[in-house]
């Protein structure tokens, strides 16, 4: 603890005046009397939800193929219906983005994680049950719904409980949470038919909602709806019995005084609405923009060209390398801080597509004028010769180092940073907008991305990738603050401060 409140001096110190050192004194005395026990229990109570998200995202990978094996026409899905079996979740997550945003500021933080458990559970009883394709859509349409609402609450929920010496690595579990619900799904697939799975899958969104009912709503939402008594109580729980936690709440309580209660229109000329909002949309957009979906999408054809001829086990090797360096980016965010996580994964997402670039540019000139397009999408005419091994490892090392890096940086950074930058009267809505930019941009790279091969090769679209994740780098060094060790209102009042 003491080499953390050593890191998080000078850090704090930067503000400009912003907290006097008394003050901060004081903030490491109460936080010294913290334990945190109770708050973990809290936060995995929350992650249960990311998990079931993960889930959702990783079913349709074994699901797919069994169904289109089934036996029951009514259930057998073409090559263009799996495609919407797999894609309509995105639909339905952006729809939950939207609905989330208007609910958490309704509801409530707690509430709304307690409500989208239901659709994770109605969504997988309906595939379960399923007789014909429209259920099977509906049943994936309702649980991207809930995965919707699930990736803006949990965010919010665990940066308003968490205190800031453990926040980074709270809030980085919700993207640990995702991946290893993934990998969840493509262990479970290679024992489980697709309705067991589907049962599966159906028990975190379950847990959830029992273990959400003895959990407390934020100390913030309820003091912004004038609940103070309820918001002592919730931090006594949050805190343990030792830290005073009537000085949190009155601390908490004076600063949402300084804001007003609604939001306007005319808030967005504040700089301490837009500046966040602005670095949001942007982190959103350029997570995306990295090209994670490209990636993921050959990850089974470099394997194969790598000699790896499982196709099933390459997927859960490359899930399995997400969650390892998920948690590793948990364990080392409070310490290392945001920046320099997401200056590090961007150089090495730069570099890994840049070399997968040229191992696609010396593949082509291998094959001559053969199509890659028609080699790596499984057409008909597939090469007869394979190429020089040394360039398939080349690949598999390339994408190695690239989800190495993205699961470091910029998979869960920019979930965490949205939780923490906009002040609390605009906290849903900033919310809602990074989560439909991120669901948007995550539609048009994948519907996209075949269209790019076409267009500008291969080779070409990876060094395009590679170009967008110089320029997150870029961005990062100028316009993302780091959060390392502040409270979330002095992350506010940094955007507010003029330049």
């Amino acid at each position: 603890a003491m080499n953390h409140e050593e890191e998080s001096r000078p850090l704090l110190a930067e503000s400009h005046g912003q907290r006097p050192e008394a003050d901060r004194s004081e903030q490491d005395a109460y936080l010294d009397k913290v334990k945190n026990g109770k708050l973990y229990l809290a936060t995995f109570a929350a992650v249960l939800g990311p998990l079931s998200f993960g889930f959702v995202l990783g079913y349709s990978s074994p699901a797919i193929p069994e169904l289109q094996r089934s036996t029951d026409q009514r259930l057998r899905l073409s090559a263009e219906e799996a495609s919407w079996f797999g894609s309509v979740v995105t639909i339905g997550a952006g729809v939950g983005g939207l609905l989330g945003g208007w609910i958490v500021e309704k509801i409530g933080r707690k509430l709304s994680l307690m409500f989208c458990a239901l659709p994770f559970i109605f969504g997988f009883t309906i595939i379960i049950a399923a007789q014909n394709h429209w259920m099977l859509y509906t049943g994936r349409v309702l649980t991207g719904l809930a995965s919707g609402v699930t990736s803006l609450v949990v965010p919010l929920y665990i940066s308003e409980m968490a205190h800031e010496r453990v926040r980074g690595t709270m809030g980085s579990c919700v993207q640990l949470m995702v991946v290893t619900g993934i990998m969840g799904a493509y262990i479970a697939g290679l024992f489980l038919d697709w309705r067991w799975l589907a049962i599966t899958c159906s028990i975190p969104p379950t847990l959830m909602l029992v273990f959400m009912c003895f959990m407390p709503e934020t100390p913030r939402y309820l003091l912004s709806r004038g609940k103070r008594r309820e918001a002592e109580e919730a931090l006594r729980f949050l805190r343990g019995p030792s830290a005073p936690a009537e000085w949190e709440c009155a601390k908490l309580e004076e600063a949402s005084r300084d804001e007003e209660a609604n939001f306007s229109l005319a808030d967005l000329k504040d700089p301490g609405v837009y500046k966040p909002l602005g670095v949001g949309i942007m982190m959103m957009l350029l997570q995306q923009f990295t090209g994670i979906n490209a990636i993921m999408f050959y990850a089974e054809n470099i394997f194969e060209q790598a000699h790896f001829k499982n196709g099933n086990i390459a997927t859960v090797v490359v899930a399995a390398t997400q969650v390892v360096f998920t948690a590793v980016a948990a364990i080392i965010m409070d310490r290392a801080g945001r920046k320099v996580l997401l200056i590090l994964s961007g150089v090495a997402m730069c570099v890994s597509e840049a070399v997968l670039g040229i191992y696609f540019k010396l593949f082509t000139m291998k094959q001559g004028n053969s199509s890659l397009v028609s080699t790596f999408m499984g057409a008909e005419g597939t090469v007869s010769e394979a190429p020089h091994p040394d360039l398939a490892w080349l690949a598999l090392a390339s994408m190695g180092i690239f989800i190495a890096g993205f699961a470091l940086g910029w998979g869960p950074t920019p979930w965490l940073v949205m939780s923490e930058i906009f002040p609390t009267r605009v906290r849903g809505l900033g919310s809602a907008v990074c989560v439909l930019t991120n669901w948007t941009c995550a539609f048009i790279i994948t519907k996209s991305f075949h269209n790019l091969i076409d267009l500008i090769t291969s080779a070409g679209t990876f060094w395009m990738f590679s170009i967008f994740c110089a320029l997150n780098v870029i961005f990062t060094i100028f316009f993302v603050p780091e959060t390392k060790g502040k409270t979330l209102e002095e992350i506010q009042a940094h955007f507010k401060r003029t330049h």
